[in-house]
């Protein structure tokens, strides 16, 4: 199977149901889903809430990964903080480059809900 690289710009596709980051194959639909794990997990949610008035979209999480969701969230706002403080104080490109390589893995680290 023929794998396409993206550029830059473009989003990196990501598994609907954890967040892992899905090759793109040149052929047929794009994939939502990274394993057949995981798109059987996304099916029990959507009709475990059929019925009810949560919506079929709803992500739902477990209080802890809530908890830690908020924990990672304080983490990215000091990382732009600390960038901001860098550049404010004249820090060089290299340290500006490696607190911002930080604060994208941390984003990427937060997108998988998971």
């Amino acid at each position: 199977m023929d794998q396409v690289k993206i550029s830059a710009a473009d989003p990196i596709p990501t598994c609907a149901w954890c967040g892992k980051e899905l090759l793109i194959s040149g052929r047929g639909r794009p994939r939502k889903y990274c394993s057949p794990s995981c798109k059987q997990r996304a099916y029990e949610q959507r009709h475990n809430v059929v019925g009810t008035t949560i919506p079929a979209t709803a992500v739902i999480l477990r209080p802890e990964r809530v908890e830690s969701i908020r924990d990672e969230l304080f983490e990215l706002r000091c990382i732009a903080e600390d960038i901001a403080t860098a550049h404010s104080e004249g820090a060089s490109a290299t340290e500006i480059g490696d607190l911002c390589s930080e604060l994208v893995e941390l984003a990427r680290k937060l997108e998988k809900l998971r």
